[in-house]
């Protein structure tokens, strides 16, 4: 081969566990998890399967290895912060995390090999909560409430057919016309003077829900002379 034909050939990038993991990462946003084998990934590489086994074991192993990914775009808590805006913008980075990541929802906690970055948030998030003055039982019960919360919110948001501001005026509009007989007139009620108005986005529903939440496990940290097992009514 002349110098001429090499230099224009294109150069390999060597495969490597990161490259091997950053591709299945891109594959399953576009494709879903379901869309994501080690044959489809080595395709999308431009290898043969046979050659990511050197890197990987086999897809739980890949599975692995994007969940972690995905926790490690997560801002993790602070134990030094506030907890309640600590768990404020953690909540929101993992709703953004999720929107770049839809098919990650049903997996970030299916994982029996957890990595790194999934051990280090998880801890961040235990320690901010107990730091904030949870007892032990009430900081298990208060992440499994939040992410309980945001992960549901997360699903609804994925599954809505309008997307942003204004959004739902498209496709609400049209279905409103089926109210017109007067069966139902909360459902007129509420399209009309809430989510019919300009500047509705269905998305600003996730605030208010989360302060919801917020407030009631605010509650449940143990004032000065409460013993720290102790809880609020209803807790």
């Amino acid at each position: 081969m002349s110098t001429t034909t090499q230099s224009l050939s294109p150069q390999r990038i060597p495969l490597s566990r990161e490259r091997v993991l950053g591709c299945a990462l891109v594959l399953a946003d576009e494709s879903g998890i379901a869309g994501l084998t080690i044959r489809s990934l080595a395709a999308s590489m431009g290898t043969k399967p046979m050659s990511l086994y050197h890197y990987v074991a086999n897809k739980e192993e890949i599975l692995d290895g994007i969940v972690d990914a995905v926790f490690s775009e997560i801002d993790p808590p602070s134990p030094a912060g506030e907890w309640r805006k600590e768990m404020h913008e953690r909540a929101h980075s993992v709703r953004q995390a999720l929107k770049r990541h839809p098919w990650a929802v049903g997996l970030l906690e299916t994982r029996t090999s957890p990595g790194p970055a999934t051990l280090r948030h998880h801890e961040a998030t235990l320690a901010t909560l107990r730091a904030a003055g949870f007892s032990v039982q009430m900081t298990a019960h208060a992440y499994a409430l939040l992410d309980s919360y945001i992960y549901g919110a997360a699903l609804q948001e994925a599954a809505l057919p309008f997307h942003g501001p204004d959004a739902a005026a498209e496709v609400t509009a049209s279905i409103v016309e089926l109210f017109s007989q007067g069966q139902y007139p909360h459902l007129v009620e509420i399209a009309t003077e809430h989510v019919l108005k300009a500047g509705y986005d269905f998305g600003d529903e996730f605030d208010f829900g989360l302060n919801v939440i917020l407030d009631g496990l605010a509650r449940a940290i143990p004032g000065p002379g409460t013993d720290a097992g102790d809880q609020p009514a209803g807790m």
